[in-house]
């Protein structure tokens, strides 16, 4: 197995409590290189210390009237002010929840009930989030509601015409994503978000992807509903944001106590949220040194994979994408394998493929981009942050090519 994926400059992780000496070489692992930034981000150090007095001595129920509860409670009120002021709106539009998934089908959900008399009729996109795709299917199959769901071109683009020609008299909502999260895509927001207003529909974009790199200030993008997610620009995992624009129907979807504006039952994870606001501070204060670091080893990652590997293709647009994505597909290449192969080798990366019963399935976002499972079955997503480095880029590119090499050979064993 070779080490060249191995981050020497990273201090050693320790897997279980501490043993005898004679386990510990077994105990171990040196630290992989992580290009999976679009899956999860660690958690900020800054981050963690602003957390640590609500999971410690301040550990009040913010809901509760005494002292311990007040100073929650003045902790979540102040951290509401601080994303409210990042997104640009009124602190009483910002809601928190459990995650991007549960923002998304709040939004949706919530939403579609409440305009239930007005209309029934969902306009989406065929490359959303499954915590998008998911939700509509669900209030098309079980509540009777009607969805369309937009095609896009061979990069991952919604037309904003599709989208007009999609709009009937009863359409109440249209969601479509800033950022797609397996191909970098961005997808023209302004843009849909005016054609739909014209009509008088309600626009929500899951904007989970953007956090770090996009404007996602709500007036510029023109969108009712905004969804974030902390975990996927330094916060802790479990919070998620959901902006709703005053005066914008959205019917509860968990009942129980008043917490959230009476809009999001359950006692409030304060550490949480005071992480998710700081995460959210710090990744807007850094935004632009981001996304130049970030953009400078795409660039460098795309161009030589493409100079490297024969017969890689990049998925997604090769200009309107996120900073830090990088997606390829390896024609007759086991994504499986591809992931396995460089997993072994010391790199975390994601592949935007299923394979099962010998059956490669290329994904959903390949799917709508016309790539069949021969040309998308290989697929790879690199997700960079600010601590990668150039020396990690390279040690990538000098293992790819026999990587891609080996996931073929696993395919064609497979299909043969």
């Amino acid at each position: 197995m070779s080490n060249m994926g191995r981050s020497i400059s990273s201090p050693y992780t320790f897997r279980g409590a501490a043993l005898g000496a004679e386990r510990l070489d077994a105990m171990i692992e040196p630290r992989t290189i992580y290009f999976d930034h679009a899956a999860t981000t660690s958690l900020d150090p800054r981050v963690l210390q602003s957390m640590l007095p609500y999971l410690q001595e301040d550990f009040g129920n913010a809901s509760t009237g005494y002292a311990a509860g007040r100073m929650a409670r003045k902790a979540i009120d102040a951290s509401r002010d601080q994303v409210a002021r990042l997104v640009g709106c009124r602190s009483s539009e910002i809601l928190f929840t459990s995650g991007g998934s549960e923002s998304d089908n709040l939004a949706i959900k919530g939403v579609a009930m409440a305009l239930r008399g007005r209309g029934n009729h969902i306009v989406t996109s065929a490359v959303e989030h499954h915590a998008v795709l998911r939700t509509c299917e669900f209030l098309e199959r079980h509540l009777g509601f009607d969805v369309t769901f937009v095609g896009v071109d061979g990069y991952g683009r919604v037309d904003v015409r599709d989208v007009e020609r999609a709009l009937r008299p009863d359409t109440i909502l249209v969601s479509v994503m800033q950022a797609n999260n397996e191909v970098g895509t961005l997808q023209p927001i302004e843009a849909i978000a005016k054609v739909a207003h014209a009509r008088g529909i309600v626009v929500h974009t899951d904007a989970v992807q953007g956090g770090a790199s996009l404007d996602i200030e709500v007036e510029t993008l023109g969108v009712d509903l905004l969804s974030l997610s902390a975990h996927k620009f330094g916060g802790p995992k479990g919070v998620g944001m959901l902006y709703v624009r005053g005066g914008t129907p959205l019917l509860a979807q968990q009942q129980g106590g008043a917490q959230e504006l009476g809009l999001r039952a359950g006692t409030e994870n304060t550490a949480g949220i005071v992480g998710a606001a700081a995460a959210l501070e710090l990744a807007r204060a850094n935004r632009v040194d981001y996304v130049a670091r970030c953009s400078v080893l795409r660039d460098r990652l795309i161009g030589r994979v493409l100079a490297r590997v024969a017969g890689a293709v990049l998925t997604g647009h090769p200009t309107e994408r996120l900073a830090n994505s990088a997606s390829f597909a390896f024609a007759e290449a086991d994504g499986e394998a591809l992931l396995m192969a460089l997993d072994s080798e010391g790199v975390a990366a994601s592949i935007g493929s299923a394979c099962s019963s010998g059956t490669l399935e290329v994904s959903h976002v390949l799917q709508a981009m016309g790539l069949v499972d021969d040309e998308g079955g290989g697929s790879l997503r690199i997700t960079l942050g600010p601590e990668n480095t150039i020396a990690e880029v390279d040690a990538f590119l000098s293992l790819l090519p026999d990587v891609v090499e080996r996931a073929r050979t696993a395919r064609a064993m497979t299909v043969g």
